[in-house]
């Protein structure tokens, strides 16, 4: 008997559905994907103001000054917080089916993920949802992705295509390979 017919197959079919982690009726969840669409996404809205109202509009708790870029995506804005002054650079997605809390003074860089939920380590494809925390002051660089359970400390500074699975110390540089050792400090 070879491989292919003694490792089970998970049917999808079967498989329970996303809407788990809605929270919101579904035409909430509707009506936001046209939002989202229009006014969030679209490359062609540049208003960084309507951006903030729309997500506003369906619950996130947006500070003041905040400059969200086009090209970007909230899975759930009502699961969405985001602190004064903070960047959120083109092209960044909150898939955020938990909460997802950014500090103040936060950088969130071009083409980076945010992802609170996952199948991993399931063998019954049911949905694992764990919040993400970016503290006051830190910068996500580009091209990076950023898991559930993660926490990121005040000030740090996670390089580019960094994959952070976990807990970075405030005022570290936090690359794929690890902390690089380098520690920001007042006098830096």
């Amino acid at each position: 008997m070879s491989d292919h017919e003694t490792v089970p197959v998970i049917p999808l079919a079967d498989a329970p559905g996303e809407g788990a982690a809605w929270d919101r009726p579904s035409w909430v969840v509707y009506l936001w994907a046209i939002a989202e669409l229009l006014l969030v996404t679209n490359a062609w809205q540049p208003s960084s103001r309507l951006r903030c109202a729309a997500l506003r509009a369906f619950g996130a708790t947006i500070g003041t000054g905040v400059i969200f870029r086009p090209r970007t995506r909230v899975r759930f804005p009502w699961k969405l917080e985001i602190g004064d002054n903070s960047w959120i650079g083109e092209g960044v997605w909150f898939h955020n089916q938990a909460p997802i809390r950014v500090g103040h003074d936060v950088v969130i860089s071009q083409e980076t993920m945010l992802t609170t939920g996952s199948h991993a380590h399931r063998r019954d494809m049911a949905l694992i949802t764990r919040p993400i925390e970016v503290a006051e002051g830190a910068w996500i660089t580009s091209r990076c992705l950023i898991l559930g359970g993660s926490v990121i400390g005040r000030s740090a500074l996670i390089t580019p295509m960094t994959v952070v699975n976990g807990y970075v110390p405030a005022g570290s540089i936090w690359s794929s390979e690890g902390r690089t050792g380098t520690r920001f400090t007042q006098d830096s």
